[in-house]
Order: structure tokens, then sequence, then C-alpha cells
């Protein structure tokens, strides 16, 4: 069961074990009266994701290949899904899935058309409108316009006040990682615990399976698109009680409120984002 609380201001899902229920979780703080404002008490993305990974399959590969005896590899991406519809709804969760090709992509295109031209942006509009077909060094048309989104709100200097390229914050949201490298040498290398799509194959058009990455675990994806591996990356913020990457902030903000309109008159959207989405649909 998944609880969903607010505190100091900030939502956060609670997995509660099998059997207890929400009346035993709160008879449970009346008499420990700390219990309660230790669940809740502001702790790092890691001791979040730990949490909640105690009662979730969570891949830990240690070579290039998944091992072939582990949990089913669609389990773990079935609760993802299922815990944002117990949070939302089913109508907020399908948003994505149900509105990106007729709704905002010919719009992101279009206005992406508008942007300094740079070897990437064109690579990328060449994907997005399939001009590229035979290309594989390129990804595919919905993960193209995706990224595409990421270049019309680019990222700003965060709290250590380091600039980022759109080009650069790129990879911290999806990885392509060749299917005949070590998958265990790419997550050494890794830094950071906000999640990020990795997607392992023999080229960048050409993916066989995505994995969600966070804190160096890998969560399979269920679903077999790009779209779809994106669609359970930006749950799994929510269900894992995880915050975005600095850099991806203005992406991701635009992404909950105006793809899938949840908490739009509780969230901090920024000038750009207000802007972006006005031009978009005016």
């Amino acid at each position: 069961m998944l609880l969903k609380v607010k505190y100091q201001g900030t939502k956060k899902s609670i997995r509660l074990h099998s059997g207890f229920t929400c009346l035993d979780f709160i008879s449970e703080d009346q008499s420990a009266s700390s219990s309660l404002t230790d669940t809740l008490s502001p702790s790092s993305d890691n001791d979040l994701f730990s949490r909640h990974s105690r009662d979730r399959p969570v891949h830990n590969f240690r070579d290039g290949n998944p091992p072939t005896t582990v949990f089913s590899e669609a389990e773990a991406a079935k609760e993802l899904n299922q815990d944002f519809v117990l949070l939302f709804g089913e109508e907020t969760s399908s948003r994505l899935l149900e509105k990106w090709d007729t709704t905002f992509k010919p719009k992101v295109i279009e206005e992406s058309k508008h942007l300094t031209k740079s070897t990437e942006l064109h690579r990328l509009l060449n994907a997005a409108e399939k001009h590229a077909e035979d290309d594989d060094t390129n990804w595919d048309s919905d993960m193209a316009s995706l990224l595409l989104l990421l270049h019309l709100l680019p990222p700003t200097a965060g709290r250590e006040r380091i600039n980022i390229s759109a080009s650069d914050a790129e990879d911290k949201m999806v990885h392509f990682h060749r299917s005949c490298c070590s998958i265990d040498e790419h997550l050494r290398g890794t830094e950071g615990k906000q999640p990020y799509i990795l997607a392992v194959g023999r080229a960048q058009k050409r993916i066989d399976t995505f994995y969600i990455v966070v804190d160096k675990q890998l969560i399979p994806c269920q679903a077999t698109r790009s779209l779809g591996a994106f669609d359970e990356l930006f749950k799994s913020h929510y269900v894992f009680s995880l915050s975005h990457d600095e850099s991806l902030v203005h992406f991701y903000t635009f992404v909950q409120t105006t793809v899938y309109s949840t908490d739009i008159t509780t969230t901090d959207e920024s000038p750009r984002v207000r802007e972006f989405r006005a031009k978009l649909f005016n």
C-alpha cells in the first residue's frame, strides 16, 4: 500500500509493508510520538530510494549482461506505474503516452526550428522529423523530440553556479550504452543520485532494453519504446520521492504541469516555463 502524505509543504509517498494499514500507521505514530516525524523527516535522495527499494525488486547488474534468474523484469516497472496511478489516477498517468505524438511533439519540433542551429540540434531535428531513417547513430523520433524540448528549456546555473549546455544535460536524462560493453563499468563512472534512462542496444536507434538508473542501481523498464521509458522515468521521481536534477528543472517542470497536469497550482514555475507554454499554445 502506498500512503501519500504532505510534510513541510512537500509531498511524500510512503510504502507500507504488506498487511500494514493506514490505521496501523496512525496508531503506531500515536504510541510513539516521534515516529511520524522520523518517518517524514527530510532525508537524502539515497535514503528515500533505499527505503522504497526494500519493498521492490531492483536489479544491480555487475557485468555487461542481465542475470538469468532474478525477479520478473516487468515487476518493478509494473509496480512503479501502479504506484503513480494510486497517487494521481489513470487519466493523469496516461497523458504523456496519449498526447505526446498529437498535441506536444509537432509543436516542440516547430518551435525548435527557431533555435540557433548547432550540429546537435540539426541531428535531433532530422531524427524527430524522421528525415534520417537510415542513420543508426541518432535517437528515434520520440526521444529526439523529448531532447528538443530540453533544448527549448535549457539548464540555468544551479546552486553551485555551474553553467551546463543543453547538449551536456541530455546525458542526465538519457544515456546510450552499447550492448557489447560492460554495464558495470558505466555504473562505476556515474555520479549523482537523480534517475536517468540507460538505453542499451547495438545503436541509438536500435535499443534492446531500457533501464532507469537510480544511485548506480538498475530498474528494468516495462516499456520497449523510448517514450514509454521516459514515462517511467518521470514517474520514478514521484514514486521514489526523488528530486529532479538541477539542470533539468525547467524541462521537468514543464512536463509535470503541462503534459501530466499535476500539482499545477502548487508548483513554482519559472517565467521561462510559463512563457514557453504560452508560446506553444497561443
